[in-house]
């Protein structure tokens, strides 16, 4: 579930923000769904891609957790 509100909280905060959310158009289920796949089409790309090391590997992961709005955790320094 933290996931869940991570995602929801970055895609959300780029909306213009009143009492209502004028300019979303479709539902915070339907939200979630789109940007999590998009996410896991991105990691399968990396995953992929056998000229990174397995330490770049999880460093572009993290960063693509990082862009939906989750932290990545203490995975992200590899330099």
């Amino acid at each position: 579930m933290e996931l869940y509100k991570e995602i929801l909280a970055k895609v959300i905060e780029k909306e213009e923000m009143q009492i209502i959310f004028p300019n979303l158009q479709i539902s915070v289920a339907e939200i979630i769904k789109i940007e999590s796949y998009e996410a896991l089409q991105k990691i399968k790309t990396i995953i992929g891609n056998d000229s990174l090391s397995d330490s770049e590997c999880i460093e572009k992961i993290v960063c693509v957790l990082e862009n939906i709005g989750s932290n990545g955790g203490n995975r992200h320094d590899f330099g």
